[in-house]
């Protein structure tokens, strides 16, 4: 069942073609990643999904469990079930790690919070009268931020590059509430150019100056993204290859693309 759409979607940001014409399925209950070069589009697209401020002037639609939000406020969205997870957690001087945690749970209960932390790696009695300010670490305000989206249990969660600026002991917590939340029902898409985080999910999507170049099963992605996006000698021209090879036609091409999306819809669907 797919609980997001993005179809046909455009934006134009001074001047610029960031996203192009990008239409994907995001599946309930799976983890999807959306892959590609630095610059290929993949943060405008989180920030699109959100409503945020300087991504909202779209063409084309954004729907979510089947209804249109692409004219609803990013606190309109939220309240749906939908939360993205930045790169550079936010700082809230003075504002208790207990309140920050619970501020989106539904139940805003000791326990909660004690789970929850303990799902990240960090200890409640030692961080309940801490503040979410510069006192904390990089590592220790990403695993509070988790946290506080593992207390919420959101419908969808969106994390953009969710590797970054952490120490490496916070790694395996990070998948692990990444996995938990798969299993609690909650969809999850993961920003990234990691191809370790790119494991963590069922199906990748893989984007290159806005524009969808390829989707399908984790394993196929991989290997695809590491054997020819990493490096990638064309960044920004996901084209060049299709039109260096003179032997397809554009129906051709068009042809096996949709051939690809539908065995890489099989692929998740069927395992």
């Amino acid at each position: 069942m797919t609980i997001l759409s993005l179809e046909h979607v455009h934006l134009v940001r001074e001047g610029r073609h960031i996203l192009n014409d990008l239409s994907m399925d995001i599946w309930q209950g799976h983890v999807h990643a959306i892959i590609g070069p630095n610059g290929a589009g993949k943060s405008t697209i989180a920030n699109t999904i959100m409503g945020l401020t300087g991504y909202r002037d779209i063409t084309g639609d954004i729907r979510f469990e089947g209804e249109s939000i692409t004219n609803l406020s990013v606190s309109e969205r939220a309240k749906r079930g939908i939360t993205l997870v930045f790169q550079e957690p936010a700082r809230f001087e003075g504002l208790p790690v207990m309140s920050f945690v619970l501020a989106g749970a539904r139940e805003k209960t000791r326990a909660v919070f004690d789970k929850s932390l303990i799902m990240v790696g960090l200890d409640p009695d030692k961080y309940r009268s801490r503040a979410v300010d510069r006192t904390l670490s990089g590592g220790e305000r990403k695993r509070i931020e988790l946290a506080s989206v593992y207390a919420m249990q959101p419908r969808l969660v969106i994390m953009d590059e969710p590797d970054s600026g952490v120490d490496i002991d916070s790694i395996p917590y990070i998948f692990e509430v990444i996995q938990e939340l798969r299993q609690s029902g909650t969809t999850v898409m993961l920003i990234t150019h990691s191809p370790e985080v790119l494991r963590q999910a069922d199906h990748a999507f893989l984007v290159c100056a806005g524009r969808l170049v390829d989707k399908g099963s984790m394993q196929r992605m991989y290997n695809y993204f590491n054997g020819r996006c990493v490096p990638c000698s064309h960044v920004g021209c996901p084209d060049r290859e299709l039109e260096e090879i003179p032997a397809f036609t554009n129906l051709e091409m068009q042809a096996g693309l949709e051939a690809a999306n539908v065995r890489a819809d099989k692929e998740v669907r069927n395992g």
